[in-house]
């Protein structure tokens, strides 16, 4: 796919115009983040935080540099808009706090939209959906969500992720196990320490893939699906509005798409053969009105 075709606008050429003619009177060159994320710009800083645990959303290369669909896409925008861009590795729990302390302009890390982080953070127009699923043991008997649901169960989640936050709403029967990273939840599953860890379809997909003989991937609906969208200090208008702008642009010109087939060709086609929802289905997004809902079955990434 060609550049004319991923941007059909102008304005790619143009900023391409000006970031050429002030290098020229000025000498100044692209810079290069502190992760090695770098877009040449006019100067204007946009500095996005990310956890770059989530390949192939946001991970790194095998240089150690960041690299996946977020990164590309936020590259794709600092090149549309003009920006020169670098990447933050912050934990999931830093990443709204850096937008409040002024350490980064925006947040793109798989962010399920919730009324409680639209409360500290504005939050684009969606992007993507999501929807949860469970990692179950082998052994565990769990066939629904429900089964979860029962005393003797335990229950692995990510703190503070919308596992955590439907597993604590809907599954209070469980014990709920609280860790810091998903590898860990895992590794209670397939180790049989825990009965089920939630989180969302791509992550039990690929875990599942990897722990064939300990886990079963259990995919079923118990939840509408919700929205990622990126985020920015509460007032930033003009930065929202040049994402939100994007965005709707990326729909409609194949941006995904090309993203799609980079990163997620190999699970797409799985998510088609199993008929699940696809991150970017657009027209199932606008059909959900692209609310947040309630967050107490709220989906995930990070989530």
């Amino acid at each position: 796919m060609t550049e004319e075709t991923r941007f059909p606008f102008s304005r790619r050429a143009l900023v391409a115009g000006a970031v050429v003619a002030a290098a020229s009177l000025t000498g100044c060159s692209g810079g290069t983040g502190a992760t090695g994320s770098a877009s040449a710009g006019s100067g204007r800083a946009l500095r996005v935080a990310m956890e770059l645990a989530y390949p192939p959303f946001e991970g790194k290369d095998d240089a150690g540099n960041p690299s996946g669909v977020s990164v590309s896409f936020m590259e794709d925008f600092a090149d549309a808009y003009g920006y020169e861009l670098s990447i933050e590795n912050i934990s999931f729990d830093g990443l709204i706090p850096s937008l409040q302390t002024g350490k980064a302009d925006a947040v793109m890390s798989s962010i399920t939209i919730t009324p409680e982080r639209e409360e500290e953070v504005d939050f684009t127009d969606p992007y993507a959906m999501a929807q949860l699923a469970i990692l179950a043991g082998a052994d565990s008997g769990v066939e629904t969500a429900e089964d979860l649901n029962q005393a003797g169960k335990t229950i692995a989640v990510k703190t503070g992720s919308t596992g955590d936050i439907y597993a604590t709403k809907n599954l209070a029967e469980a014990e709920i196990l609280r860790l810091a990273d998903e590898s860990a939840c895992v590794t209670e599953v397939s180790q049989g320490r825990a009965d089920g860890f939630i989180y969302d379809q791509l992550t039990i997909y690929r875990n599942n893939l990897a722990n064939p003989d300990t886990t079963r991937a259990v995919f079923i609906p118990f939840q509408d699906p919700e929205s990622w969208g990126i985020a920015v200090a509460s007032g930033n208008d003009e930065l929202l509005g040049e994402l939100n702008e994007f965005i709707a642009e990326s729909k409609e010109n194949g941006e995904f798409d090309r993203l799609t087939e980079q990163y997620l060709a190999e699970e797409k086609a799985a998510f088609d053969e199993l008929g699940f929802r696809w991150f970017f289905d657009f027209e199932d997004m606008e059909a959900q009105g692209a609310g947040t809902g309630d967050a107490g079955v709220s989906t995930e990434a990070d989530s």
